[in-house]
């Protein structure tokens, strides 16, 4: 509902702006309008009060603004430009930046083009892996940066969420009591199951001031470069959270959209950057959650939505479907990828972790950017010789090993991609599972040395130092990795993928796929 006060307000605005800087457009949210005109942005809180955020009042509404401003110029500065004020004058008329009686405020921001909006761009299929591993480069500087709060633990500030989720969802009548019911008690099975390690993160100051609303229309290019914007202001206890709920709205938006590879790809680009891998198993929660959270907020909007009610209360089934799917249950399982340099251990594992488990989809354990990591360098600096000594190869193997323990421990998947040519290494990854007693299967992608100096002669750029040479090194110590079932690596990418969907699926439960029937996969032409 508009009120009044805001009805006038609107009005004035519509026809100060049109007079003095031309064509007015308008966008509306459920809890604001934009106006937008020339080279500037305006934005009008609207005057409502839901469980979650109250700009009931004007008073309200200038501090809002204020707040929004001093946040956001933290990720956008030359996006936000200050606070202006619409007053009562003595005579009744309004004006802007007047000095009678306060009857609203704006916030004014430099407009940028739409069309960098990442929404916009996901939704013409724009998005790249590059500008993906940028933006998860960006969110975990922003997450180093936000100020660590310890006044609520891990467990109860998501307690917290779950109670404004339940309010929220009492104010639409689009989900019925018994699915909302359903869906609470799922999700307060799970906090109690996650509670002791969302407590530990807190008390590692895993919980910070963070953006708070971190989708895909709250981010766009700036010269090039994914820039962050449009943080929550209205209610420090929802921005107040773990660094990995932040990052979950966007993995959840990009997971909703269809577009699996991205979550997955920005998922594990984030932890490469941050020492967050301990809350792995938590994103499928938190996903979840924020996915509850847009079904409620659309359901609410589709109460008075008109013609648009079906459409919404269809896209708030759709989220609150997508929540309920990830409370489920799923085992774990590690999937070690071998082979030699230019065999696509690599692109075969990047295709392979979103297919497997709940979104984000599985943890990738990739050598090369160990490697890196432990060398203090970025994953594109090529490093000496020196670098590739055995001991030194020996702790990269030990350091895979570990983590996906960590992971396999906490309940989450893991593919592992490495040369694993040593028996040492194989047996190294493969007892990782066996000590939880989880799934294991792995795989080694066999290729024709001619293919295999091929593709590393060709490759430009990524984690990887193979080179000729070093291919041919690997060549001459060809490995007998007779053990693990052997796939050929010069299929489709996707068709190998899909193999191993298969054989993985039809592998027993606490049975390791490890061992083939017959040396080479039945669809290889080996």
């Amino acid at each position: 509902m508009i009120t009044q006060d805001q009805s006038a307000t609107i009005s004035f605005l519509d026809d100060v702006l049109s007079r003095t800087a031309g064509p007015v457009e308008t966008i509306e949210t459920h809890i604001s309008r934009i106006f937008l005109v020339g080279d500037r942005a305006y934005k009008l809180k609207r005057a409502v009060k839901l469980p979650y955020v109250d700009f009931s009042s004007a008073e309200i509404r200038l501090a809002a603004c204020r707040k929004e401003v001093e946040l956001n110029r933290k990720t956008a500065p030359g996006i936000y430009l200050g606070v202006r004020t619409i007053t009562r004058e003595r005579q009744g008329v309004l004006a802007l930046d007047g000095q009678g009686q306060l009857l609203d405020a704006l916030v004014e921001m430099q407009r940028f083009d739409q069309s960098q909006l990442l929404d916009h761009i996901a939704m013409s299929g724009g998005l790249t892996p590059s500008m993906m591993t940028s933006l998860a480069k960006s969110i975990a500087r922003f997450h180093r940066g936000a100020p660590v709060i310890h006044e609520a633990g891990g467990a109860a500030n998501i307690a917290s969420v779950l109670k404004i989720n339940a309010a929220g969802f009492a104010t639409s009548h689009v989900f019925t009591t018994e699915e909302v019911g359903e869906l609470t008690v799922a999700f307060d099975r799970c906090l109690r199951r996650l509670s002791d390690l969302l407590d530990q993160r807190e008390r590692a100051g895993k919980v910070r001031r963070c953006h708070g609303d971190l989708h895909l229309r709250n981010i766009f290019l700036l010269d090039g470069e994914p820039c962050l914007f449009d943080c929550i202001e209205f209610n420090d206890q929802i921005a107040t959270t773990d660094v990995l709920y932040d990052l979950a709205f966007l993995l959840m938006d990009l997971w909703h959209r269809g577009t699996l590879e991205f979550a997955n790809l920005v998922m594990n680009r984030y932890l490469d950057e941050t020492d967050e891998e301990d809350g792995f198993a938590a994103l499928p929660f938190f996903i979840a959650l924020r996915a509850a959270v847009r079904a409620h907020v659309i359901a609410t909007q589709a109460e008075d939505a008109g013609d648009e009610a079906a459409t919404l209360s269809g896209e708030a089934r759709s989220y609150f479907g997508l929540a309920r799917s990830l409370l489920e249950s799923v085992p774990p399982q590690l999937i070690a990828i071998g082979g030699l340099s230019g065999s696509g251990k690599t692109t075969i594992a990047e295709i392979l972790a979103p297919r497997i488990s709940l979104a984000p989809g599985a943890r990738i354990i990739e050598s090369d950017r160990i490697r890196k990591a432990m060398h203090g360098v970025p994953v594109e600096t090529r490093l000496p010789p020196a670098a590739y000594r055995p001991e030194i190869s020996a702790k990269v193997y030990q350091e895979m090993a570990w983590r996906a323990r960590l992971i396999l421990a906490q309940g989450g998947s893991a593919v592992a991609d490495a040369v694993f040519d040593r028996p040492a290494n194989r047996r190294m990854i493969e007892e990782a599972a066996a000590e939880g007693h989880h799934r294991f299967s792995a795989y080694w992608l066999e290729a024709d040395p001619a293919v295999l100096w091929q593709r590393v002669a060709a490759r430009i750029g990524g984690p990887s130092d193979a080179t000729v040479d070093i291919l041919a090194h690997q060549l001459s110590h060809r490995a007998d990795a007779a053990e693990w079932r052997q796939l050929h690596a010069a299929l489709p990418p996707l068709t190998l993928v899909e193999e191993i969907l298969q054989l993985t699926k039809a592998q027993a439960p606490g049975k390791n796929l490890a061992t083939p029937d017959s040396q080479i996969s039945a669809v290889s032409p080996l």
